[in-house]
């Protein structure tokens, strides 16, 4: 990643959010285009960029989402 470490950056480009998540770019992609991981686009080519925050917020819902389907799972309840 260029421009120091994750925390001290607003923004983050499509490849610093892959390195983070351990997921290839277009895994990356993906996310950003379904929706489910906010982003904008910026400069006149459109390069995609996610806030730290965002990236920050994305994570923690995806432990509570996690951590909802291991309870689901141990009570024998299938995931909503």
């Amino acid at each position: 990643m260029k421009g120091g470490p994750v925390a001290e950056r607003r923004f983050l480009t499509l490849a610093d959010v892959g390195e983070v998540l351990n997921i290839s770019a277009s895994q990356t992609y993906a996310l950003v285009r379904s929706g489910e991981l906010p982003a904008i686009q910026v400069g006149g080519r459109g390069q995609w960029r996610v806030e730290t925050r965002i990236l920050e917020e994305y994570i923690a819902a995806a432990y509570e989402k996690t951590a909802a389907a291991l309870r689901n799972d141990a009570a024998g309840t299938p995931p909503a």
